[in-house]
């Protein structure tokens, strides 16, 4: 008997040991990636001064976000990495390659995200901020440790400033309970807090999320070689290298003549634009005809039925919460990998659920960079400051945060929320969930109609040479018939 409990111990202990190392290797590589996309935007004349000590304050700071910004590309990739584990689970049943991966693991996965996106949201970050403005007390000594005394005193300031507001505000939702839980800060204000984080951080992605998925088209758009039915590249690469060398030939002259300095920034600006137009068509020319015919518009059917799809998962749902009680989102203690898929699809189901869920996320970033209210916090290569770096990561670990619930909450998944994520107070109330899920769908559906309206329209004006008319002929003079009446008149 002793022997067996013996056994039992020791392969617990492996086993524990062995989750340990799979997550300390895989946040290792997340880590080692985001201190190589920060070191990428940072700026790095705060990094090289002759002070050393904010030198080492910004180093501390920087180690900080890059800590931060694994935990939200964990946090990214925990419904894909729980749903691709159930199906090879599923795959390969019983092969001695594969028991690491077990429910064990993803559950201690999902359990250290939550704690390590709090710890990172309610004590990391603020001490990030505060210490790079920090000064050290007035009268003492100058140093590291007295800009880090300075920072904790101004955190200690600000913990029970938002406690007492969490306080108030459960005082004034539940009266009684708030009162006979003044003390208990662990069981009641903490997952209070991290509640109400979880909620803001899903209401952002609702208000981001459609406006992203509009966006996406015009950015692929962007990067993508467009179609021209009716445009000699040959011809208009020509004129733009004559225009570009007429006005090099102006800025040469006007260098060594008394010209006035308004008509010189004019002339360059006209000749940046030539130039940008000059590598464009270059770009169109030396594209292969699958890629200038075919890219652009795979790539728009393929953006176009991911939302298309997406919307028709959550108008589904709509319907399933009104008849089926199990659709609400919920959280489990044991997600029993290996049992059965989570999607009525299988395999290809979930393959297409991991896919969607990503492209929700990288659409909710497109459309918070996209927004006015956040657009100063976009990141701009080698210029950005360490605030701005600080601002980035609290914004992505709330957005990736929320993506589990959010994408759970819509019915994108079937997986249900594993740890404290499946813990929040307003996940089993049925009107938010509702309402929630139809805010979403009308919203994207508006987006996308408007954005597929105007697009068509002004592609149509391009491909057929209608962007050439005058300027006082406007686009919303020409009706879209007369549009695709003239074009099919020119192709003939």
């Amino acid at each position: 008997m002793e022997i067996n409990d013996v056994s039992v111990r020791e392969q617990q202990f492996h086993e524990r040991v062995r989750e340990t190392l799979i997550c300390v290797l895989l946040f290792s590589c997340l880590y080692i990636v985001s201190y190589l996309i920060l070191t990428h935007f940072k700026k790095n004349a705060e990094f090289v001064t002759d002070d050393i000590e904010d030198a080492t304050v910004n180093k501390i700071s920087l180690w900080l976000c890059t800590f931060t910004l694994s935990v939200a590309v964990c946090a990214v990739l925990l419904l894909p990495i729980s749903i691709l584990s159930n199906e090879v689970l599923l795959t390969f049943p019983h092969s001695y390659y594969m028991q690491w991966l077990n429910g064990s693991l993803i559950h201690g996965l999902w359990n250290l995200v939550f704690l390590f996106s709090n710890l990172s949201l309610v004590f990391l970050m603020p001490f990030a901020y505060f210490f790079i403005e920090s000064e050290g007390f007035a009268g003492s000594k100058k140093g590291v440790m007295s800009r880090v005394y300075e920072t904790a005193v101004m955190l200690l300031f600000l913990s029970l400033l938002v406690l007492g507001m969490v306080w108030v505000a459960s005082a004034l939702l539940n009266h009684n309970n708030a009162r006979e839980s003044l003390y208990d800060l662990w069981e009641c204000y903490l997952p209070y807090l991290y509640s109400g984080i979880s909620l803001f951080g899903v209401l952002l992605l609702l208000l981001c999320t459609p406006f992203g998925l509009s966006r996406m088209f015009s950015i692929t758009g962007s990067l993508l070689v467009k179609p021209r039915l009716l445009e000699n590249v040959e011809e208009t690469m020509n004129c733009a290298v004559m225009e570009e060398a007429s006005l090099n030939r102006k800025l040469n002259n006007s260098a060594s003549s008394c010209w006035v300095h308004v008509n010189m920034e004019a002339v360059r600006k006209q000749f940046l634009s030539v130039q940008a137009k000059r590598i464009a068509l270059e770009l169109r020319r030396r594209a292969s005809p699958w890629q200038r015919n075919l890219g652009y518009p795979l790539a728009m059917l393929l953006l176009l039925a991911l939302t298309v799809v997406c919307v028709l998962m959550v108008c589904f749902h709509i319907l399933e919460l009104l008849f089926d009680e199990t659709a609400m989102p919920r959280g489990m203690e044991d997600p029993r990998l290996g049992m059965a898929s989570f999607s009525m699809f299988g395999s290809l189901g979930a393959a297409v659920e991991v896919v969607l869920i990503l492209y929700l996320m990288v659409s909710s970033v497109v459309g918070f960079y996209s927004s006015p209210l956040f657009s100063s916090l976009l990141p701009r290569a080698q210029d950005t400051t360490l605030t701005q770096i600080i601002g980035n990561c609290v914004s992505l670990v709330v957005l990736s945060s929320a993506l589990p619930v959010f994408s759970r909450t819509l019915g994108i998944t079937r997986f249900d929320l594993l740890g404290d994520f499946g813990r929040y107070n307003w996940l089993g109330n049925f009107h938010i969930v509702f309402l929630y899920n139809v805010v979403f769908a009308g919203l994207t559906s508006a987006c996308l109609m408007n954005t597929l309206t105007w697009t068509v329209q002004r592609e149509l004006i391009r491909a057929f040479g209608l962007h050439k008319l005058p300027r006082t002929v406007s686009r919303s003079a020409i009706p879209f018939r007369l549009l695709v009446a003239s074009g099919l008149s020119k192709i003939q």
